[in-house]
């Protein structure tokens, strides 16, 4: 069965009320807690524009608890990627809090961000941040005050401020070990097999069918899906030639070593595969 990938989903049928029930089982099976979506916002960072926006697709969701859920997808790499999850998270809460509200109107944000790339050092798939307040000279945690806890329903000062998920999606070795590998295995691979059973994933095998979109989503979803291929061989090709540069380098370096030392020139050339033309003009 072919099923349309996730993040084509994510911007073109997973905004309507009808399929939230796939966004809210892939988002329980994440945070471990249910959740009930209360509609999809549009904020300056996810609206749509003229120039579809291949490369990042986001969407942001707020719960029936007020939570705040802004969920990205990233293909291609970004070395400043960290850096864009706060600036994001921080110009979120700043926009959705108006001038004159008390500060306990910033609602808890969670940022879940599913990339296909290699993000940082790391050989897992899921990492969670889950920041707390550490004393800098006896190392206790910083703790809320009984009046807090009651207040804002937390237990912990962590609770107050957004929490961050990284899914390396590529990393997933495609064996599903619970509920959540189910969903990690349909990111990664567009498919469901029969026997996952993680919440909402039966929907998403249902509604997220290709042959489900009338002619006009097939175009768009197939030009969606050349653009992606497009932009992966363009990588492949600047990954290939920076190898290629960084060999002929080395191959100069030798070279000029070798001459240096006296080495004649028709020996450099079988040495490095340099040509002697090339060497005689080092």
């Amino acid at each position: 069965m072919k099923l349309i990938h996730f993040d084509w989903a994510i911007k073109k049928m997973l905004r309507h009320k009808a399929n939230f029930g796939i966004l809210e089982g892939f988002l329980t099976e994440l945070l471990k807690f249910d959740l009930k979506i209360e509609q999809i916002l549009e904020s300056e960072g996810n609206q749509e524009t003229d120039r579809d926006k291949f490369n990042r697709v986001d969407i942001l969701i707020r719960t029936t608890k007020g939570e705040l859920m802004l969920v990205e997808i990233q293909n291609s790499p970004e070395t400043d990627y960290f850096h864009r999850m706060i600036y994001g998270v921080s110009k979120l809460i700043t926009e959705y809090v108006k001038l004159g509200d008390a500060y306990s109107e910033v609602k808890k944000v969670y940022s879940i961000n599913i990339v296909y790339f290699s993000l940082g050092q790391g050989e897992d798939y899921i990492y969670e941040y889950d920041g707390k307040f550490v004393g800098r000279r006896l190392k206790d945690v910083l703790l809320p005050t009984s009046h807090q806890k009651t207040k804002f329903d937390i237990t912990k000062v962590a609770d107050i401020f957004p929490k961050y998920y990284i899914l390396k999606v590529n990393n997933f070795d495609d064996v599903a070990k619970d509920t959540l590998d189910e969903w990690i295995y349909f990111l990664k691979n567009s498919e469901i097999k029969d026997n996952f059973k993680a919440k909402g994933i039966d929907e998403a095998r249902e509604k997220m069918r290709y042959e489900k979109l009338d002619e006009q989503g097939k175009k768009v979803y197939d030009r969606f899906q050349e653009s992606i291929r497009i932009e992966k061989s363009v990588l492949e090709t600047a990954e290939e030639t920076g190898e290629q540069r960084g060999k002929k380098e080395k191959a100069l370096e030798i070279a000029r070593n070798l001459k240096n030392a006296g080495v004649s020139s028709k020996t450099i050339s079988q040495t490095t595969g340099l040509s002697e033309k090339e060497i005689e003009n080092l």
